[in-house]
This record gives C-alpha cells, structure tokens and sequence, in this order.
C-alpha cells in the first residue's frame, strides 16, 4: 500500500486541499484528508492531477514506429509522453502497407511481454481514407477495403488494434460493421464525407472525429460537410491539435464552444526521420513531410498550457481535455480521474 499526500488534487471534477490518495495494487483504495490517515506519504507534493492520455502519436527520440517497428520504438516513445504527463498513449501508424502494419502489431506485443507501460493498443490511421483528404500520407497505400482486406488486418492485430481511422463514405456498411464487432473504435477522418454521409455514419456508430478541421471536408454555408457534422452530432467526439500550426487558436475556440466535452486533445506527435515512406523534419516547432505539415511537436503538458493561454480554456477543462475525455473516447472507465477505484494513475503538475 502506498500513500501520495499533496496540498492540492484535482480529482477530475474538483479540487481537493490538503488530501491523499492511498493505492495498492497500482489501484486508488481511497482519497483522504491527510489529517485522517495519521501518518503522510515520505514524500508531499504540490499539485497532483489526473494523468494525460495520448491516444495518437507516431514516435519519439528519432524512432519512428513506422520507420523501426520494434519494441524500443515503445520504450522511447513511452518515455517522451511521460515527460509530457501522458502516463498512458496508443502508438500510431500512418497509411502504409500491410508488411508495416503487421510488424508494427508485433512490436506492441512485443512490448507488452517486455513489462512496456502505458501502451493502450494501436492506432492505425488509414490506409482506408479519402485520398482527397490524404494531407502527408502516401497516395499509393490507399485504397477501399473488401471485407477480406479487413479481416485479414483484424485477425492478425486481434487484441493489439484499438483505434482504425477510416473516411467512411470509403467503406461499406459490411466493413464498418466488421471492425465494430471486433470492439474496435472507428474514428471519422482523412474523409472528404458529404454532411449526409457523415450525418449517417454517425447515426450508425462512428462516434468519434479525428483531428478536427485537419484533412476533412469543411463547413461550408452550402455544404456543412464532415466539419458540419461532427459540430452538428450531440454525441460525436473529436480530437484536435492545439499546436498553433495544425489549427489556428481561434478556430478551436469555435469548436470549444459548440462542443464542449466532446472536444479532446491528441498530439499528433511525430519525430525526425529520414527514413521510409515519411520522412519528417523538424521546421520551427513543427514537422514537415515531402513539404507537407506532418506533425507536431507537441506534448501534452504544452498543449494545456496553448489551450489556457490562446484558447481562454480553464485549466480544469484543459486537464480533462487531456485526461478524462480520451479516457471516454476509449471506453476506459478506469482513467481521467483520481477517484476510489480507479488506476492510481496521476502526475505532479507544477
């Protein structure tokens, strides 16, 4: 049994003074006015508060997971999103080929049985999408899918797959059906979808966006588009990039206000690579592909620290938008929040 006292603790919904949270078994037991508990942890801390949860980010440390489909990839990767106090991230693959996705499949696996931390499964995005929307991936992977193309993916990464985005006016009903059977979220994105075809989609289980505005058909007073109907759905969550280069301040604010909740936040983190299919260079504090804007370089403590400063967020509201709403995104009951019962999952925030 462990106990971690601080003067501070936001608990996800509340702030509590002068509190602290006893875990056993890598679970919270209880959270406790530290006068009750009679005896503090050996160490006090300021500020404690939920920890982060990055569920799209490629790699870290010159290893992209692409590029070097192996357990260190993860390690590395792990290590730049705990810097960043993201305690838990799904590894994400850009639209390639089946070769990369199956050694990528692998990698995950390999870093579970290597005790890897953090890693919630993978994220694959495309290679199914609208190459009209395709932004830095690569035109010649992409394709529309046959149900056997699916299964054949779904089989192989059974248990690692968490996230496929996918353009769902490129997909059958049968193979949105499909990967919804196997548990697996699909989430709307690289997708040129009329507002009817998102609206429809939507209507039929996609409830979740990827990087909202970037790579998907715009609002337009004529034709809303996928944009449209991500703002338009009550129950349709969205990712965005609050890096300043990816999307302008003040268009997240816009969304902000007509979402609320439903607006989470992603990285979208790559690192430098002149190798494979994706070559990224750092230009500013962004990277570029082949010319194209590829990725960030954020991480998740500077994107609370954008959305408070340039968006006007509230500091609670942007640690949700980094902890408590991917958590629901994932369907994980567990995370976002320092709550009895909950993972004993939670960082220092200074």
């Amino acid at each position: 049994m462990k106990t971690y006292s601080a003067h501070k603790i936001f608990t996800g919904t509340e702030w509590l003074h002068d509190h602290s949270i006893i875990t056993e078994n890598e679970l919270i037991v209880d959270v406790v006015p530290t006068e009750n508990i009679g005896t503090a942890s050996t160490q006090l801390y300021s500020t404690l508060i939920p920890s982060f949860i990055d569920i799209q980010i490629y790699g870290a440390h010159e290893k992209l997971l692409a590029v070097y489909p192996e357990a260190d990839s993860l390690f590395r990767l792990y290590e730049y999103c705990k810097d960043g106090g993201a305690l838990h991230f799904c590894p994400t693959v850009a639209t390639n080929s089946n070769e990369v996705f199956f050694k990528c499949i692998d990698a995950v696996r390999d870093y579970w049985k290597q005790g890897g931390k953090g890693c919630l499964g993978l994220h694959i995005e495309g290679p199914w999408i609208n190459a009209a929307k395709r932004g830095a991936h690569i035109e010649s992977f992409i394709y529309k899918p046959t149900v056997y193309d699916v299964k054949t993916l779904l089989e192989y990464g059974k248990g690692v797959i968490k996230i496929i985005t996918l353009a769902p006016e490129v997909c059958t009903e049968e193979v949105i059906g499909l990967i919804q059977s196997h548990g697996i979220i699909i989430s709307a994105g690289h997708s040129n979808a009329t507002y009817t075809e998102a609206t429809t989609a939507f209507n039929k289980g996609i409830y979740a966006a990827t990087h909202l505005y970037n790579a998907m058909s715009p609002l337009q007073h004529r034709e809303p588009g996928l944009v449209g109907a991500i703002f338009n759905h009550s129950k349709v969550r969205a990712s965005i990039i609050p890096d300043g280069y990816h999307v302008d301040y003040a268009a997240i604010c816009i969304a902000k206000k007509i979402m609320k909740e439903r607006l989470f936040v992603i990285t979208d983190a790559v690192t430098a690579t002149a190798n494979g299919p994706y070559p990224h260079q750092l230009v500013g504090d962004k990277y570029e592909s082949n010319g194209t804007l590829s990725g960030s370089a954020l991480n998740m403590k500077k994107a609370v620290q954008n959305l408070v400063t340039h968006c006007g967020i509230g500091l609670e509201e942007a640690f949700r938008m980094c902890s408590l709403y991917p958590a629901q995104v994932l369907n994980i009951n567990g995370l976002g929040k320092i709550e009895k019962g909950y993972m004993a999952s939670f960082i220092e925030w200074n």
